[in-house]
Parts: C-alpha cells; sequence; structure tokens
C-alpha cells in the first residue's frame, strides 16, 4: 500500500497566509483578522455556505500580490495611492491555481469601491469582495498600541462614514450590528485568534491530499520568486533539481512529489526579507547578512506549524544546514540532516551559483564542480548527492533550464507587465 499524504485546509492556508504578515510588526496578522472580520460579517449576513467558503479564503489571500515587504507596509498604513497593481497580481496567481480560481475575482476587486460596480449586491462577486473590503479597511484602522475597546467606537464612525460610496449601506449595517458585542472585538485582537479560526473556520473538517498540497506550492513558488526580478526563476530550479536527484536516489514516489513540493517552499521565508537586500548588488554587510540568514527559520517555522508537513518543513528549511554543524539557523549535526535535507542543500547551491545575479554572472560547469565537490570534501555536502549531480549533469541542467525558461516567460509576459500596464492607463 502506497504511503499517503494529507493535510487539514485550514491549517494549511491560515498557516500560509500567515507568513505574507511577517515581515512587519505593524501588519502581523492582518490577513487572518481581515478573514476573521469578514467571516464574521458574512455570518451575521447569513451567507450561504459556499459564500462563506470564498470570503474566508479570499481574506486569508487578499494581498497576496503584495510581493515586497515595502509594498505590503504602504498598503496597511493607506499609503499606497494604487491597490490595483497588488490586486490585478492577486489574481494572476490565484488564476494559475484551478480549485483557487473561483476566488481570484474577489481578490482582483476587493478595493473596488461599492459606487464603482455596475453589478448589484446581490452579485457573489460583489458581495463578496465589499466584505473583504470593509474588513480590511477595519483592520487597518486599528491602531495596535491602543486598547481595542477604548477605540472600537471610533472605527465604528469611521466606517459609518464610507457607508453608501465605498461599503454597500447592507454590509455596513450587518458590520454595525456585529460590532455591538464586545466579544468580536476582543476576538479580533486576542492572541488565539489562529485557534479560533483553525477550529471555526469553514474548511475545519476538510483533509487536501498531495496533488492538492502540491498546487498550492506552486502558487507560493511563484510568489517567491517574483518578488525580485533578479530570483525570478529560482524556486522553480531547485525544485526541478531536487525533483531530479531525488527520482535518481531511488526515493519513492510520494518522496519525490514531497521533495518538488519542499523545493517549491524552499525559500518561503524570503518574503519576511527586504528587497533592499535581496537586490542588492554587491555584498552583504554583516547586518544585512544577519537579517538574510533568518528565511531558513521562518521557511521552517511556516511548514511545521502545518500538521502532516514536518518532513517537508525539515527538508525545505535545512538547505543552508551543513553537515559539519556550520550551517544556519539550527547548526544540525549531520545526524539530523536526512537525505532530502542533503539533496534540497546541493541542488540549491547548484541553481543559485548557475544563475545571473545583480552582482555576478551564472558560472559554468567547471566553475560550478570546483564549488560543489569543494564543499563535498570539506564535509559541507553529501558527496552521495554530489556525485549523483555530476553524472547525471547535462540531463538536469536540460530539465531545470527548461522549467526556470518556462517560469521566466510567464514572469515578463504576464506578471511583470502589470505594474507597466497600469502606469501607462
Amino acid at each position: 500500500m502506497k504511503r499517503q499524504l494529507f493535510v487539514n485546509l485550514n491549517n494549511l492556508l491560515l498557516s500560509l497566509s500567515e507568513v505574507v504578515d511577517f515581515s512587519n510588526p505593524l501588519i502581523a496578522q492582518h490577513q487572518y483578522r481581515t478573514a476573521y472580520i469578514a467571516l464574521e460579517i458574512a455570518k451575521y449576513a447569513n451567507a450561504s455556505l459556499e459564500d462563506r467558503e470564498n470570503i474566508f479564503t479570499a481574506a486569508l489571500l487578499h494581498d497576496i500580490g503584495a510581493i515586497t515587504v515595502e509594498e505590503k507596509s504602504a498598503i496597511h498604513s493607506f499609503d499606497e495611492t494604487n491597490t490595483d497593481i497588488h490586486a490585478m497580481r492577486g489574481e494572476l496567481l490565484l488564476e494559475q491555481i484551478p480549485w483557487l480560481r473561483k476566488f481570484s475575482k474577489i481578490v482582483r476587486y476587493h478595493h473596488r469601491d461599492w459606487s464603482d460596480w455596475d453589478e448589484g449586491i446581490e452579485n457573489s462577486v460583489v458581495f463578496s469582495s465589499q466584505i473583504i473590503l470593509l474588513a480590511d479597511y477595519v483592520e487597518r484602522l486599528i491602531d495596535r498600541n491602543k486598547y481595542i475597546l477604548y477605540q472600537n467606537n471610533d472605527i465604528v464612525e469611521a466606517v459609518k462614514k464610507i457607508s453608501g460610496h465605498a461599503v454597500h449601506p447592507m454590509i455596513v449595517g450587518f458590520f454595525v450590528e456585529l460590532s455591538k458585542k464586545e466579544e468580536f472585538w476582543l476576538d479580533l485582537v486576542s492572541p488565539r485568534l489562529y485557534s479560533l479560526l483553525l477550529t471555526n473556520g469553514p474548511f475545519s473538517n476538510i483533509q487536501i491530499g498531495l496533488e492538492d498540497i502540491s498546487l498550492i506550492s506552486n502558487l507560493y513558488r511563484d510568489l517567491i520568486d517574483f518578488k525580485s526580478r533578479f530570483t525570478a526563476t529560482h524556486t522553480s530550479g531547485v525544485a526541478e533539481c531536487a525533483e531530479a536527484l531525488s527520482e535518481l536516489f531511488g526515493m519513492a514516489e510520494v518522496d519525490v512529489k514531497s521533495m518538488r513540493i519542499a523545493g517549491n517552499f524552499h525559500d518561503i521565508g524570503k518574503l519576511v526579507i527586504p528587497n533592499r537586500i535581496l537586490e542588492k548588488p554587491g555584498k552583504l554587510t554583516s547586518e544585512e547578512f544577519a537579517i538574510m540568514r533568518c528565511h531558513t527559520y521562518y521557511t521552517y517555522y511556516t511548514l511545521q506549524s502545518i500538521g502532516g508537513l514536518q518532513r517537508i518543513a525539515e527538508w525545505a528549511a535545512y538547505h543552508h544546514e551543513k553537515l559539519d554543524g556550520s550551517g544556519y539557523p539550527f547548526h544540525c549535526p549531520k545526524e539530523e540532516i536526512g537525505t532530502g535535507s542533503r539533496i534540497m542543500a546541493v541542488a540549491d547551491i547548484f541553481t543559485a551559483i548557475s544563475e545571473d545575479r545583480p552582482y555576478r554572472k551564472g558560472m559554468n560547469k567547471d566553475e560550478i564542480y570546483k564549488i560543489i565537490t569543494t564543499q563535498a570534501e570539506n564535509n559541507l555536502l553529501d558527496k552521495r548527492v554530489v556525485d549523483l549531480l555530476f553524472d547525471h549533469y547535462q540531463v538536469i541542467k536540460q530539465r531545470v533550464k527548461e522549467k526556470q525558461e518556462k517560469a521566466l516567460d510567464f514572469y515578463e509576459k504576464r506578471f511583470q507587465v502589470i505594474a507597466n500596464e497600469i502606469r501607462e492607463d
């Protein structure tokens, strides 16, 4: 009997939503809170189960198109004047995943004012996006340095002022009634919010399997890579290389598929890193490198909180660990670094030094061989994996090249042009 892998859908969506907000303490849990507010309004409106599922999921992912730390902060502080860019990026990213496609239009229009709609509130996309617009607005109004019950009345009054223009009066009315409950406000800012959403979210009893997990990992692969034009194909390359090496190593089919998922997720912690560091053309300062070194910690923190993904969490997050214990951030001894993690480390280094970066050109085979084999000789990388890589170098190199070319084509022709088109308008 083949081994199978299942995870709870609520758990997966919540954990992956959280990492988008890690970058700034002032926006921590923004998507959680927005999803909570939106779900409570939907319940108060007696929305159908399908609408509640759509609203909850779209709210958890509503800012997924805001791909840099700087952009997220600007949007949250009302400094971003053009909200179409991140909404359109979010739509494009979600459209690539079949079972997330139905949420894409809600994300696309979550900043569209009620007065700009031609359709009525009975339209499901209008209804859902209007609820998320209001929920997002309320969450951003909250002063995190002030007790919530000292400010809730002011927030309600601010909401009333946008009724009829930005938000449909009926939606505002639902919120005003809901806001009379202290429980609503206290739950909203409670440290228990994750647990509340995990238990009470609409997908609390739904399990998904390996194929759907893989599709979600594709979404985050693109999100991670498209954060910077200089790394727009890195994750695609690492995932392809890791899958190829795991096949050659003789891993079981479920583990080979899991290695691709781990490859897609391996740099998810880089969503926390400012682009000024990721795109710096020269050598990082000690302070900048200290910030960079935290990304694998956040990769592990995010993935290990998803029940069933513990092995994938290690395979993804240990790619900067070394067999002599000198790696980061966990300094694992070699006994704790499994085969999957050893493969990922080689895949990451191979892909990284093969690529063009702002400060250097991609290396040729001889240069790559020298760097990687030296690390193996110095007990940093697993020699078995390194030997596999160079025994099948051309095949692996071609697979990685084809996957990266496909990713680059999508980035340049679909994703990158969004901002240019809006600026031209």
